[in-house]
């Protein structure tokens, strides 16, 4: 079956993510758009996940709890999770590789903490999009060890992206998928290319949106037996060529 999907995406407890990047707008919007499947992925933490998912309960959409994880070598990576447990466990683990930096929300914006009806319930205070002590090569393992899984994300940005920091995707990272931030029909091609390893791969498109006007309306799509977390991560796992785009 085909399911079109988002699986990076910020809410307002990412700094750089607008106010109103609220969980239940965001769901609420991915519904409006088409999408079938999203993924809440702050920067280095979940603690957002919670509200979207009872949100999503209520909007008809699968939501994934996830992070988008800046390593110790500053490559962003998506890290997704079966289970909100095992989301919220790996937060506290990656809360504690965070350096002790408080964040100053003048300068970088408010790191909100919501419920799913929109109610400010915390804020956080250490700075999240400061890299953590979690090396890249060390980032599959961690998050299988919380029923998770994990990718590169927009590769072909020339900043905080695996390509730009190390030249090409090491073997022993041991990923299986990659994500393109935008035009992946036009980019791919070239990639593989220049990059054997992205070849088995199996290459998403996410929008990376900060902001409600960011979101995307469906277009990538990925064929799976059944529309779950466990389905999303075990195709991921996979690799393979089953995900495409309209147009």
């Amino acid at each position: 079956m085909r399911f079109y999907y988002d699986l990076h995406l910020h809410s307002c407890l990412s700094p750089c993510g607008d106010d109103d990047m609220t969980p239940y707008n965001l769901v609420n919007m991915a519904a409006l758009l088409g999408l079938d499947i999203i993924a809440l992925t702050d920067h280095n933490s979940s603690l957002n996940c919670p509200a979207a998912l009872a949100a999503a309960d209520k909007a008809g959409v699968l939501l994934i709890p996830g992070m988008e994880l800046c390593t110790s070598e500053e490559i962003h990576v998506i890290c997704l999770f079966e289970t909100p447990d095992g989301a919220a466990e790996f937060d506290r683990y990656v809360s504690s590789r965070l350096p002790d930096i408080a964040n100053r929300p003048e300068i970088f914006g408010n790191q909100l903490i919501m419920d799913s009806g929109d109610t400010v319930t915390g804020r956080v205070v250490p700075l999240l999009i400061n890299a953590a002590d979690i090396s890249v090569m060390d980032v599959t393992a961690l998050t299988g060890a919380y029923g998770g899984i994990a990718f590169p994300a927009h590769i072909d940005r020339p900043a905080y992206s695996i390509l730009s920091a190390l030249g090409d995707i090491p073997p022993d990272c041991g990923f299986t998928a990659a994500e393109i931030s935008a035009r992946p029909q036009n980019k791919i091609p070239a990639l593989k290319k220049n990059h054997p390893a992205l070849m088995d791969f199996l290459i998403l498109s996410n929008s990376d949106a900060h902001s409600l006007g960011n979101m995307k309306e469906k277009n990538a799509w990925i064929d799976l037996p059944e529309r779950s977390s466990s389905a999303v991560i075990s195709a991921i796992k996979k690799s393979g060529n089953y995900t495409g785009f309209d147009g």
